[in-house]
């Protein structure tokens, strides 16, 4: 049977890795985006280019009313997914003493709320008291929510702290569904996540003082996160796999 992934926040950097892969894979691919249609058609058409079968679905996941909409556009032109990637995430500003409620509770609306709102409508059809196959999902966390975010982002590990708590709470509570849940934990990450944070600059200065001596790639964390979908990975759930190299 043909598996249907939907990847949130995949019109660029890991998303878009994680979604280009799982094509590769044979996955179905749904390409969330919030904005910038033009950079989820491009992942759409390097997926359909080798050979796979992909679309764009518009939401911002952190709105319920749009999590809703998009998966039941889902099932009208692939049906039920079996498998969620929630990518979408968001960094805002250095320091604590710097932000405000408004900037926090979007931080947390985006990075938090909306893998449990996404998540909550993948086991409705998964879930095998709903009639479903099982499935899994991948909650992309970060090394961050396990280090306090190493004195700066404080907000932001704690985000990433909080999916982490989420992923093994929820692994044990779907796990007679038939449902696997597990998170990838990113380290510094060469993506454009990073710009109003020093963008290349932070980049080329972290990388070397890694134990592998580099920043990760996209396709490091995209190719961890295809094999936590596949059945290669079917008796892990629960797991927080750190993507950092050493660090």
């Amino acid at each position: 049977m043909a598996k249907t992934v939907l990847v949130t926040g995949a019109s660029r950097g890991i998303g878009a890795s994680v979604a280009t892969l799982a094509g590769r894979a044979g996955y179905t691919v749904c390409v969330n985006y919030r904005e910038r249609a033009d950079k989820a058609a491009e992942v759409v058409a390097r997926i359909e280019a080798a050979g796979g079968r992909a679309a764009a679905f518009q939401a911002d996941v952190s709105v319920e009313k749009d999590v809703v909409r998009m998966f039941e556009e889902v099932d009208a032109r692939f049906g039920p997914v079996s498998a969620l990637v929630n990518n979408a995430g968001v960094m805002i500003a250095d320091k604590v003493v710097d932000m405000d409620a408004d900037m926090l509770n979007r931080l947390w609306a985006i990075n938090v709320t909306s893998c449990f709102l996404c998540a909550r409508e993948a086991i409705r059809r998964m879930s095998k008291s709903h009639n479903g196959s099982g499935g899994a999902i991948v909650n992309i966390s970060s090394i961050a929510g396990k280090k306090g975010g190493r004195g700066e982002r404080v907000h932001y590990a704690a985000s990433k702290g909080a999916v982490n708590t989420m992923t093994i709470g929820l692994a044990a509570e779907v796990a007679g569904e038939g449902i696997r849940v597990n998170a990838v934990l990113p380290g510094l990450v060469d993506t454009d996540l990073h710009e109003p944070f020093g963008g290349k600059e932070r980049i080329d200065r972290i990388g070397p003082t890694i134990p592998l001596g580099r920043a990760g790639l996209p396709d490091d964390v995209g190719a961890a996160v295809v094999w936590l979908l596949s059945d290669e990975a079917s008796f892990i759930t629960g797991a927080l796999l750190e993507i950092g190299g050493g660090s």
